[in-house]
């Protein structure tokens, strides 16, 4: 079982080169001066505020609310938090997505709505208008890291089955379910740049925010072998059971696949993409 905590932790280098630069600054540029009402939804245990506080995006005095639906990663980002100081207000909150955005839609408004890494594990075309009515007139999103369909790994251990994998695990993405509701979609990036307009937002700018993953003299940077690990034991909870493949060639082909991070060797590459607009005023 993947610990999701460490992963969160080990991929941060991973998004940081990843994020958009076009779209970064697309948002930076139409973000009003002064402090902001920020939301952020799925904010895991506080990766994104840490990056947008350390790249100065946010105004000192401004307010920050970060919800997720795990109190595992609410614990870890409240005691994460205890140990510094924010030059914001924040305040964190365990709560199912659909029902914090029922709760508060007409009751209180943000400036700027954040979802990192998230919208591709919901059924967006459902929350997208709950979550866009959370924003004052006027208001920003800044939607990141949506994943769209495209996986790689490098070298080839096993060829036809490698893509038969890749293929199914894309295909679990889009069968996967939370409480009765979709709960996963392997194209979401290209959906949301037509599910926003649909949705009543204005698109300012998208553009890709592709994970890539190479080895540099024999090992990797920072956490991102556990990192990669992480993306393995997600291939192996997905497709464990699958009538679709053999048991016993899965097991060898992510045994083979893992002896690649060991002797860091594994390339991996995953398409996505990132988007920023705003809302009517």
């Amino acid at each position: 079982m993947t610990n999701f905590i460490r992963y969160l932790a080990a991929k941060q280098t991973v998004d940081d080169r990843a994020l958009n630069t076009h779209v970064y600054e697309t948002l930076r540029a139409e973000l009003p001066p002064g402090p902001l009402d920020v939301l952020e939804v799925g904010a895991g245990t506080g990766a994104m505020l840490d990056r947008l506080v350390a790249r100065g995006l946010l105004a000192a005095g401004g307010r920050y609310t970060a919800v997720d639906a795990d109190p595992a990663n609410v614990a870890a980002a409240l005691e994460r938090y205890s140990r510094r100081t924010s030059p914001l207000s924040v305040s964190w909150e365990a709560a199912d997505v659909y029902d914090f955005a029922r709760r508060k839609r007409g009751r209180r408004a943000w400036d700027l709505l954040i979802a990192h890494a998230f919208l591709d594990l919901v059924d967006a075309p459902r929350l997208l208008p709950e979550l866009l009515a959370l924003l004052r007139p006027g208001g920003l999103f800044y939607f990141t890291i949506n994943f769209d369909g495209l996986t790689i790994l490098e070298p080839p251990v096993d060829p036809g089955f490698d893509e038969q994998v890749i293929d199914l695990y894309h295909r679990t993405m889009d069968e996967r379910t939370a409480d009765g509701r979709p709960a996963g979609d392997s194209r979401s990036g290209r959906h949301l740049l037509w599910q926003l307009p649909a949705a009543g937002a204005e698109i300012l700018a998208a553009g890709a925010s592709d994970w890539v993953v190479v080895p540099s003299r024999g090992g990797y940077a920072a956490d991102e072998a556990d990192f990669l690990r992480a993306i393995l034991g997600f291939f192996e909870q997905s497709l464990s059971g699958r009538p679709e493949l053999n048991p016993a060639r899965l097991a060898g082909w992510l045994a083979r696949r893992r002896a690649q991070i060991e002797a860091g060797e594994l390339i991996y590459v995953a398409h996505q993409m990132d988007v920023c607009g705003r809302v009517g005023q």
